[in-house]
Order: C-alpha cells, then sequence, then structure tokens
C-alpha cells in the first residue's frame, strides 16, 4: 500500500483535518479494520474496473471492516466538525455509523484529475474556500477549538463554561448537527490521540484516562481489541495503525 498526506493551509485549520491518498496497488483485496477517528471523511475512490465513486463518510463509534478493492485509489478530504454547518451546509447526524454515495461529477472532479494528490488537494482547498462564508458563529469556532486542541481531555462543564454555552445546549446541537453527545465526540478524539503512544509501545494511559484499567476499557470498547493487539497490527489490519509513522 502507498500512504501520503498533506496537512491544510492554516485558512482551513478550522475546517478540514487533513488531505490524504491511500492506494492499494497490489493485484489483491485487502480487509482492513477502520477505528472511531472523530473525522467526516470526502472520499473519491478511482479503480481500474470500476467508474470512479464519491462517497461522505459521517462519524464512526465502532471498529467497521472495510475491503480495500485491489489497483484502488483514494483521494480523501477528512473534515473537522465544523464543516458539517460550513462546508455541506446540512446536519449529518443520519450519517453515524454510516455513509452516503454522492453524484460522480460532485466537486466537478472527473478521472483524469483523481491520478494527482497535489493537484487533488490544491483543487479541494480552492473549492472548500469557495464553499465557507465570510462570517463564523464565534461560540462554535471556540468551541471546536479547544475540542481538537485539548485532543477532547476538556469535560463538557469545562468547555460549557469556557464559551458560556450551556451543557444541554451543546449536547442538543451535537445530536441534532452529528447523531451524538458532546462527551461521545471526546471520548473518541481521546482515544485517537493515543494511537501514536500505542503505536510506539505504550499500553499505559496517556490521554487522562483514569488508570490502565480505564485505559484499557475504553480502547477495547472503541476498537474491539486490547491495547497490545493494536500495537502489533498484525498484517497491517488496523489501517490508520499502518499509516501512523514508526518510533
Amino acid at each position: 500500500m502507498n500512504y501520503e498526506l498533506i496537512k491544510p493551509d492554516r485558512s482551513l485549520d478550522d475546517f478540514v483535518e487533513s488531505f490524504w491518498m491511500l492506494q492499494n496497488q497490489s493485484d489483491t483485496d485487502k480487509e482492513v479494520i477502520v477505528l472511531p477517528d472523530g473525522r467526516i471523511d470526502l472520499i473519491f475512490t478511482k479503480s481500474t474496473t470500476e467508474a470512479t465513486q464519491t462517497t461522505l463518510l459521517g462519524i464512526g463509534t465502532h471498529p467497521d471492516k472495510v475491503i480495500l478493492t485491489r489497483n484502488t485509489t483514494m483521494f480523501v478530504v477528512s473534515f473537522k466538525l465544523l464543516a458539517a454547518e460550513y462546508v455541506f451546509k446540512s446536519s449529518i447526524s443520519k450519517l453515524l455509523n454510516n455513509a452516503q454515495n454522492l453524484p460522480p461529477n460532485y466537486w466537478n472532479f472527473d478521472a483524469s484529475e483523481l491520478n494527482d494528490f497535489t493537484l487533488f488537494y490544491k483543487k479541494s482547498s480552492q473549492i472548500i474556500q469557495l464553499l465557507l462564508p465570510t462570517e463564523i458563529d464565534k461560540r462554535k469556532e471556540k468551541l471546536f477549538r479547544l475540542i481538537y486542541s485539548s485532543n477532547g481531555e476538556l469535560t463538557v462543564k469545562e468547555l460549557s463554561e469556557k464559551v458560556f454555552w450551556s451543557s444541554r445546549q451543546i449536547n442538543r446541537y451535537f445530536n441534532q448537527q452529528f447523531g451524538l453527545t458532546l462527551k461521545a465526540y471526546c471520548n473518541i478524539l481521546r482515544f485517537r490521540a493515543s494511537f501514536q503512544h500505542i503505536k510506539d509501545g505504550s499500553v499505559f494511559p496517556q490521554q487522562n484516562f483514569a488508570d490502565q484499567s480505564h485505559f484499557i476499557k475504553e480502547v477495547k470498547k472503541l476498537s474491539g481489541a486490547l491495547p497490545k493487539e493494536l500495537r502489533n497490527n498484525q498484517n497491517d489490519q488496523f489501517i490508520q495503525f499502518y499509516t501512523l509513522p514508526n518510533k
């Protein structure tokens, strides 16, 4: 497999987590497990046997088995949650643990443009810039900056106090817009922040977990595996661990 990643321009940092490409260059399909990571993924898939497919993938709360078809390239924009309202201009609550197929010509990408990852990054960035409104709700902007900068470690109460928005109103917004509570989302981000620690060989809590037992319980709940199984990543089955840099 071949993997490349580009971080967004600073002007898109509140909306885009990364642009990335994944290729299965072999002549055989590969089954992988996708772990919850708190992102919204816009996926453009190109293969030698099928037409280009475009898919919008919502937030995941449990591990999902996926087949990477042989000789297939995926160009992906991974979005932060503010993008739902300000880029897609729609609730994604119905896409929790689900996906939506989009028109083949979505964003006017055609098969010939899915050959160069750098060009994909540049064109996608320009499109997102054009879609963004001139004004963003400052309260939501601050809320999400705190959520992401803390890797989900701040409590709902702490976030509520910092942005002057009641916990009840925040959770109503999260449920209506994304399909889960703020606490559930923060747990996913905290879990994701442990990926690199686990791959580097640490199976002890690093992200404000109460103790090792709590850490292992949360990892097992969201991944279906123990930390040592994720670290070993037999046959590169956990795809996010495959894409992490080695220590």
